[in-house]
């Protein structure tokens, strides 16, 4: 059949693939022009706009007639063609889609992103789609449309490159990908996510140098050429690469957060079939596996992670993983909320998109599931309600969850599959004690073998403590571990009344009995220590040991099953060890000692916030702790990017030693954690954990705390109330934060209290009362030398000035608030600047200026991590460009604005710009300047930190 090619030079092969010649290049417009809607009318008008622009000669029509003349020539000569037919709206070249290249490829693209389509196939149809790129597309040709189209289809080619890298990515064939991606970056230099592509192929495939060199020309050139840095993806990729991490894509992660199989896992035969009988049923529908359920140290985590390895090729866009802890000892259950939270994080959704509630989470949380296979492995559960905002919603997917709890609410409102896992069978558990100590050894004795068994009740958790402590010497014959076992006594009182069938404190007593003070000790504090799990110096902090001793202690309970290394220097424990040694801490420790331990750990975790906060470029320093306690040792910290790493990976931790705090009267540290949390809490977007934070900081204060203490806790409070959307609160809190600034003559932070009521006033769309708050703290700062501050009162003055029509004196307050913010490094209130900046240019006509501000503005925020305000600057740029008469840019502006507006869960702005983009070329968009700039326009006055 006859082909046509646009992707490359325009080309009209035969059915014998021979070319037929197609004459001077505005012919081939002509054709291109009827091409790119083939199978539709295309109007005269539009054939002349698009071969000759605004250059049209007197005779076009005349000229077009004969062109189109000699392109039927050109089809009749090709053979059997498509007609090119003539009729009232135009012409239409009756051309069916395949057979023409750009359609062709547009085609495939699509079918490769439908959700049925896995990683294999989608890299097999994209590379397919690629292939028909032959350089240039419509090469030779020249004018504004053929500019546009080439234009557009080089960012589809982009795009459809880097789906089918991550696709190829994903199936492990790294290498694969280099040569094309070398090609399209040196082509399209500025485009960061074809560098990103590039560099994570490249570390894959072991050529990390290069990817690092690949980084170190692309911030040159951006440097040199645009007097810009990279991107927050590409530095996130560069930095993942320096650390020697692995690299996913930010937008679409594939997470692997199963734990590690079991050692020595044995039977469990038919209860693996039945979790495979009911993944073969499963269809394309989503199932919940939630009766793994039975008695604590059954093994119902062991068998579900051993079933999710074995399955998980089936599941290639990853597997999520969560202990719910639903019957910790401590009660600290892992809150739906939190948990769903984590689940958006491995998915790679930004902190900043995370919406405040949990209804809200979850509807992200299931979008972004949408058309992936993702195995769910729900581990723990204490009840239904604890899990349904955790299932996914879309075919594909699968969750299991555990719990001792049977979950029948899941079984009747969800259609969940039962599965009652009971003792190991006598077989079973001989068999797991052959496993992990040796045939030979098992079979010598077999009437020990039989009472181990029996003692430990088929219970697979007392089993492995009590092989383990068999295997720990292999001279003992197994009577002695047996005549152990039948000698020990004590029971777990938390388990008995049904829900545990035998008594398994004798195993934990007698592992208890085998330990030295020292670690005996470390075991009892290890029970009573708050959070999830716990790194090498919180564990010495909590011991009062040094490191090396602490080191060795927690090894040898390792040795004995009593806590897990599950990541390198992080411990935890089962529930049920955790619960014995919680219960050992009560009885065996002095109340005293208890108290100082404790209090030792929580101050190393706050003694390292704030060294971590030293390290970050953030306005606002840590409270002076004084030295650390005798015994606390403070985690060190080195760089900027550790510091970070550090407070993401210990924040469930922070967050359990505040509520211990809060829970034992400890007023200060509670109040001293939310100090040292806040700056963090604001950079990862956590706005209504925050209020929370500060309002238990606010009820720990006492008669004895520093009125500049009180002062701070309103002050904070009200700042995040403000950013949560509890602008009552705020203003009741910041007004009694002024009053304490006022009694003390604090003027600095009068100013900065007065910045943040005008936000909460700016907010409302309360602008001569925001105004009000902005002059009296620009007025406040006159004579003090706190640049960043000023910056922001007299942007906050210039920002309301323009919000009320006073376009000139905002000016005036924006342009020197610019250098101020500059020479303080503050991007983000440069970024607000030139926001305000590219505002008031657009209302007084010079869009041209407002467009090289908002650009640059947006540049400020990706670099500062305020990611939130870009969604409105993106806004604001879309009408100047509008403004100017540049659709193309205008939609781009907005098309990102509308996404980012409706990941932030913005309802009211992305309508609004969605509405813009329907009526996107129409007469009206010129003059839409003023609309949205009300109660909707969330970027009022200062996002640095400190207001």
């Amino acid at each position: 059949m006859t082909e046509f090619l646009l992707l490359g030079t325009v080309e009209l092969r035969g059915p014998d693939g021979v070319l037929v010649e197609l004459g001077p290049a505005k012919r081939r417009t002509v054709l291109a022009a009827l091409l790119v809607d083939a199978g539709r009318w295309v109007t005269v008008e539009t054939l002349i706009d698009r071969v000759w622009g605004e250059d049209v000669p007197a005779q076009a029509r005349p000229s077009l007639y004969a062109h189109v003349a000699r392109i039927r020539r050109s089809l009749a000569e090709a053979g059997p063609a498509p007609r090119l037919r003539r009729g009232p709206g135009g012409y239409l070249l009756d051309v069916p889609p395949d057979r023409v290249d750009v359609l062709r490829f547009r085609q495939v693209v699509e079918r490769a992103r439908k959700q049925e389509c896995g990683p294999a196939e989608r890299a097999v149809l994209l590379r397919q789609a690629l292939g028909w790129w032959r350089g240039e597309p419509l090469a030779g040709l020249s004018g504004a449309w053929v500019r546009r189209t080439r234009e557009s289809w080089g960012q589809e080619r982009v795009e459809a490159a880097l789906e089918w890298a991550e696709a190829e990515y994903r199936t492990g064939r790294h290498a694969g990908v280099i040569g094309e991606l070398t090609a399209l970056a040196a082509e399209h230099p500025f485009v960061e996510p074809l560098t990103a592509a590039l560099m994570r192929a490249l570390q894959a495939a072991g050529r990390a140098p290069e990817a690092l060199a690949c980084f170190a020309v692309l911030q040159k050139r951006l440097a040199e050429e645009l007097g810009t840095d990279p991107g927050a993806e590409v530095r996130r990729v560069h930095q993942a690469i320096l650390r020697g991490e692995p690299v996913l894509s930010a937008e679409a992660a594939v997470p692997a957060q199963l734990p590690l199989e079991v050692r020595g896992f044995t039977g469990r035969t038919r209860e693996l079939a039945r979790l495979d009988g009911i993944l073969a049923t499963a269809g394309r529908q989503p199932v919940v596996v939630s009766a793994v359920s039975g008695t604590a140290g059954v093994g119902k985590t062991a068998l579900v992670v051993h079933w999710a390895h074995r399955v998980a090729d089936r599941f290639p866009d990853g597997q999520l993983y969560v202990n719910l802890r639903g019957f910790d000892p401590s009660g600290a259950a892992v809150t739906p909320d939190q948990a769903v939270r984590d689940f958006l994080d491995a998915l790679g959704c930004p902190a900043q998109r995370v919406p405040a509630d949990l209804q809200a989470r979850a509807s992200l949380y299931r979008s972004l599931l949408a058309g992936r296979r993702v195995l769910v492995v729900l581990d723990n559960a204490r009840d239904a309600d604890q899990v349904r905002p955790l299932l996914p919603g879309s075919p594909g997917c699968l969750a299991v969850v555990t719990s001792r709890d049977r979950l029948a609410g899941l079984v009747v409102a969800e259609g969940a599959h039962p599965l009652a896992l009971d003792l190991l069978s006598p077989a079973e558990a001989r068999a797991l004690l052959g496993r992990r100590l040796g045939a030979d050894r098992v079979a010598a004795e077999p009437d020990a073998v039989e009472e181990i068994v029996a003692r430990c009740a088929r219970l697979p958790l007392a089993l492995a403590v009590a092989t383990a402590r068999a295997a720990a010497h292999p001279g003992f014959p197994l009577a002695a571990v047996a005549a152990e076992l039948r000698e020990s006594h004590g029971s777990l009182d938390a388990f008995t009344g049904g829900d545990l069938t035998t008594d398994v404190r004798a195993v934990f007593s007698w592992s208890h009995d085998a330990l030295t003070p020292v670690q005996a000790r470390l075991f009892a504090l290890l029970g009573l220590a708050p959070g999830p799990d716990i790194a090498l110096f919180a564990l010495a902090s909590l011991a009062g040991l040094p490191r090396p001793a602490t080191r060795a202690a927690v090894r040898a309970l390792e040795n004995l099953h009593l806590v897990e290394e599950q990541e390198p220097g992080r411990w935890r424990m089962h529930d049920l060890v955790r619960l014995y040694a919680a219960d050992r801490g009560r009885q065996d420790l002095a109340p005293g000692d208890r108290e100082a331990a404790l209090r030792r750990l929580t101050g190393s975790y706050l003694h390292t916030v704030c060294a971590a906060l030293r390290l970050m470029p953030l306005d606002d320093m840590p409270p002076v702790l004084g030295d650390p306690a005798p015994g606390c040792l403070p985690q060190p910290l080195a760089t900027q990017a550790e510091a970070v790493r550090w407070l993401t990976r210990e924040l469930p931790n922070l967050l359990a030693a505040q509520r211990l705090a809060t829970e034992r009267g400890w007023r200060r540290f509670v109040w001293q954690f939310a100090w040292s949390l806040d700056q963090f809490y604001g950079l990862l977007g956590h706005v209504h954990d925050r209020v929370a934070m500060w309002r238990a900081a606010l009820a720990a204060l006492g008669d004895d705390d520093p009125p500049d203490v009180r002062m701070r806790v309103h002050r904070r409070l009200g700042h995040a109330a403000n950013h949560a959307g509890f602008h009552d609160e705020a203003r009741t809190h910041l007004a009694r934060a002024l009053d304490l600034a006022e009694q003390a003559d604090d003027h600095p932070n009068q100013a900065r209290v007065h910045i943040a009521l005008a936000q909460t006033y700016g907010q409302q769309d309360r602008l001569r009362e925001a105004l009000e708050h902005s002059g009296r703290a620009l007025r406040l700062l006159r004579e003090l030398d706190l640049p960043a501050t000023k910056a922001a009162a007299l942007n906050a003055v210039g920002w309301y000035e323009a919000r009320l029509g006073r376009y000139g004196p905002a000016r005036v307050h924006c342009e020197a608030a610019l250098p101020l913010a500059r020479a303080s490094g503050h991007e983000s209130i440069e970024a607000d600047i030139l926001d305000s900046l590219g505002y008031i240019a657009h209302h007084t006509g010079r869009h041209t200026e407002a467009v090289a501000h908002y650009r640059l503005a947006v540049t400020r925020y990706r670099r500062s991590g305020s990611d939130p305000w870009v969604a409105d600057t993106l806004d604001r740029l879309g009408l100047a460009y509008a403004a100017l008469g540049r659709p193309t840019q205008a939609r781009a502006a907005w098309t990102e604005s509308a996404a980012m507006y409706e990941a932030q869960h913005r309802t009211a702005p992305a309508e609004r710009v969605r509405h813009r983009l329907d009526r996107l070329g129409s007469a009206d968009d010129e003059d839409d300047g003023e609309e949205g700039y009300g109660a909707d326009d969330e970027r009022d006055g200062w996002t640095g930190a400190g207001a």
